[in-house]
């Protein structure tokens, strides 16, 4: 037998006490490529001690702060991964779990697990990481009071306790082969600076990663970190000083690169590559963030009928909208996961362009109308037309609606007289990329399930559940993939929501300063690891 402890091991490089040598060589032996326009990446030796990283960053702050229990936004997320630590971490490039305030990777084998804390693991504000600290971040998670999103990730923990002033205990609800994973969804915080000021910690966070906040970026739009020189863990910062520009407008972040006054940029947009590319390196990196269409399933929408849900994507001409309106940037869905995911398994249907199929769908239900609601993200407006064409074709007469994605989820929540079809994206990747929790991000919360497709109560509604169920308990790698193809197979078979394909995340980068540095296939940008000849 094959215990999920030794498919981890495998598959993700798993980190022990061992792990910085570990990284440290990975990255030394790594061979070095040349850069998309030719140039040649800079060699690890290069790197500054006290060089300074510098970035330009397309998402805004928000209202939202730091605080790991409650923020979501994609700026806040991707600066806490320097600051902040779990008991373990998932690196958001290479997407291996590994342990990280935690002495070793726990399994979740049996329902009680002890976890051990790394040594001499110290907080920005120089006070220890101990247990009750963890016990303190797991709790505040997992009250209901707090509605905290990071709650629906780690369902199966029952009790985090402690059992001396370095070590917890963790009391399961099942035994789980995602334990590993989902551990890295809690960040464990401090609880003296939390209880002594929750507003003041949300605004400057105090975590124990190895980078540390020196500005949140409030007031200078401008975020700034600083090498942490007590980090004990297993990625310490390569550079002394890091800076992320926070530039929502496209080409001013093109030129912020062009003009060197920054290193590397998030989502470029898709008609600058070729232009970034000239004085560059662009690279583009598949990965699970999706556009996906979702149906109203509730009594008396024609969406209830699975036959229409079907029709509507057989009838998209899905080669046309990529190379059309996303330039090839993405690949065309054939699992709910991407093809490249390391538990990608091909889904029982697959909705290749088909319109003789479509219309004898639509034929049979009667249908010839309905309304189609998107979101405005730029790269959606590209696609769209490309859909309403694939569907006039198929016979289909669309009414065609546009928002704000906010405005979208505020028009449909809670409301099945208010929509059709909704088209938006998502990317929930950027929690975890094990199969479960991507699945469970849909199909298992009543916000999606009730409140916008409408669909729960229903037969497959249950079935999804029974699997999501069986899923999460399974240790054995075997039968957690096994239920993954069920699971997928069901969802593409009853598709209340389904990806439309899956997109490619463009990086641009100077890899002739920047040291081992990975474009990532999630929002935002990483520089754990990486290093600077500036």
């Amino acid at each position: 037998m094959t215990s999920n402890a030794s498919r981890l091991s495998r598959r993700t490089l798993l980190l022990s006490a061992s792990a910085a040598g570990i990284i440290t060589a990975v990255s030394a032996c790594a061979p070095k490529s040349p850069g998309s326009d030719g140039s040649t990446p800079a060699p690890s030796g290069d790197a500054k001690k006290d060089g300074t990283i510098t970035a330009a960053i397309s998402y805004e702050l928000g209202t939202n702060g730091y605080d790991p229990m409650t923020t979501s936004a994609a700026l806040t997320v991707a600066a806490n991964w320097h600051t902040m630590e779990g008991l373990t971490e998932i690196d958001p490039a290479t997407r291996q779990v590994y342990a990280a305030l935690a002495k070793e990777l726990p399994t979740g084998d049996s329902t009680s697990v002890d976890v051990a804390l790394r040594d001499g693991a110290v907080f920005h504000d120089g006070s220890p990481v101990t247990a009750d600290d963890v016990v303190f971040s797991f709790q505040r998670v997992m009250d209901p009071a707090n509605a905290s999103l990071y709650a629906s990730f780690i369902p199966f923990i029952s009790e985090v306790a402690k059992k001396d002033d370095t070590t917890v205990t963790l009391t399961l609800s099942t035994p789980t082969g995602v334990l590993a994973e989902r551990l890295a969804t809690v960040k464990i915080v401090p609880k003296a600076a939390v209880e002594k000021d929750a507003k003041a910690f949300d605004a400057a966070p105090i975590g124990s990663g190895p980078w540390r906040m020196t500005d949140s970026g409030a007031a200078s739009k401008q975020i700034v970190f600083e090498r942490f020189d007590d980090y004990t863990g297993p990625i310490p910062a390569k550079a002394k000083t890091m800076t992320w520009q926070i530039i929502p407008d496209a080409s001013t972040r093109t030129n912020a690169l062009q003009s060197k006054t920054v290193q590397a940029i998030d989502s470029v947009p898709y008609l600058s590559i070729d232009q970034l590319k000239s004085g560059g390196t662009v690279e583009s990196v598949q990965g699970f963030g999706l556009l996906f269409s979702m149906f109203n399933c509730a009594d008396g929408n024609p969406f209830s009928d699975v036959r229409n849900r079907q029709a509507f994507l057989y009838a998209i001409d899905m080669d046309k909208v990529i190379e059309t309106g996303m330039l090839g940037q993405a690949e065309a869905a054939t699992s709910f996961v991407q093809k490249d995911h390391p538990d990608y398994q091909k889904a029982s249907t697959v909705y290749a362009h088909d319109v003789e199929k479509a219309t004898s769908l639509f034929g049979e239900t009667g249908l010839t109308s309905f309304r189609l609601l998107c979101t405005d993200h730029d790269w959606v407006q590209k696609v769209t037309p490309v859909i309403q064409e694939s569907l006039q074709a198929a016979g289909i007469e669309v009414a065609f609606e546009q928002k704000k994605s906010a405005d979208v989820y505020n028009t449909i929540d809670g409301k099945p007289e208010a929509f059709d079809v909704v088209i938006a994206p998502g990317d929930p990747s950027v929690f975890g990329n094990d199969p479960d929790l991507l699945l469970r991000w849909w199909y298992a919360t009543d916000t999606w399930t009730d409140k916008r497709m409408h669909w729960k109560g229903q037969d497959s509604y249950d079935q999804m559940q029974e699997l999501l169920a069986t899923s999460q308990s399974a240790v054995e790698e075997a039968d957690q993939k096994a239920a993954w193809k069920k699971l997928f197979d069901l969802a593409s078979e009853t598709v209340p929501l389904y990806p439309l394909f899956h997109r490619k995340s463009p990086t641009a980068f100077d890899s002739t300063s920047l040291v081992d540095f990975k474009p990532i296939s999630v929002t935002g940008l990483s520089f754990l690891n990486v290093g600077t000849t500036k």
